[in-house]
Formats: C-alpha cells, structure tokens, sequence
C-alpha cells in the first residue's frame, strides 16, 4: 500500500504580506498619481476670493439683467489668424463702442491667457490680428462707451489648425 501523500500549494503569512502590499500598494499608488496630475494641471481658482465675489454677486446680476435689456448682441468669429467681433441690436442697427477687449482664457492652467484690445473697423465690426493657438478657449468680450459696458459676454470656443 502506498502511504505517500502528495504534497500541494500551502497559503502562508508571507503569501498573504505580499498579496496585501501589492494590493494596497497598487491603490496608494493610483492615488497618489491622480491626486499629483489633478493639482499639477489645474490650479482649481475660480476666483481668487469666494467671499469678496458672493458680496459682489447681486450687483453683477443686477448690471447684467440691464445691460441684456438693451438688446445689444455680439457676434464673435475667431480663427488662427485672429478676431473680428460685431456689434448689434436686434434689428441689426448698428452698436458703436469706445474700447472692445477680448481675454482669452484657458479652460484649464493659465499659461497661455492673454487679452487683446480690438479695434473698430467700421459697421459696429472690432477686429484684431493675432496668432491663436489651436485648442479650447474661453473668450470674456467687454465693450464699452463712455465708460459704461453694454456689452460683457463669454463664449467657450475651439479653433482648430486650418
């Protein structure tokens, strides 16, 4: 008769040391590389100081809600070479403005934000060359006459190599 046992795989605690690690140690370092791409690629400000802008809100509202009652409509056309922003009412009469600016911002970092006056060309037009680089921007446009804004608007855009 053969007594010979056959001898197989036995768990130990040195196995389960190394399952735990590996398996903890996978975790920890996911983590910690989201949480360094998260903070390197985003500064996370909105504005620089929360309480300054909610006391600044109701009179941001307030200057909006009359400015959109004068029916005053911007156009904004931009491309790699640059920006032309037209000026309207609603029956396509045209709006003459002093001074026009255009910042434009990354959606994400801050690098590459810029801002540019543009300049009247005529039939409510505002244009301005500049090289854009290709990618998502956010354009904030404000107009102004007589030191009054009638028109503050922002767009999200994408312009793309031609």
């Amino acid at each position: 008769m053969n007594t010979q046992t056959k001898t197989g795989f036995t768990f130990t605690g040195w196995h389960m040391l190394a399952s735990m690690l590996a398996f903890f140690g996978t975790i920890i370092t996911v983590n910690f590389t989201m949480a360094y791409l998260a903070s390197s690629t985003w500064s996370g400000l909105v504005v620089k100081n929360t309480y300054v802008a909610s006391q600044e809100f109701n009179g941001k509202t307030a200057a909006i809600r009359a400015m959109l009652a004068t029916g005053i409509e911007g156009e904004l056309t931009v491309d790699r070479r640059g920006v032309v922003y037209h000026l309207t009412m609603p029956d396509q009469q045209v709006v003459e403005a002093d001074v026009v600016t255009a910042h434009f911002k990354r959606p994400v970092g801050e690098k590459q934000n810029f801002m540019l006056t543009l300049l009247p060309a005529g039939d409510g037009r505002f244009v301005a060359s500049k090289e854009i680089l290709d990618g998502g921007w956010i354009v904030e446009l404000i107009a102004s006459r007589d030191g009054q804004t009638i028109m503050h608007e922002a767009e999200r855009i994408f312009v793309a190599g031609e």
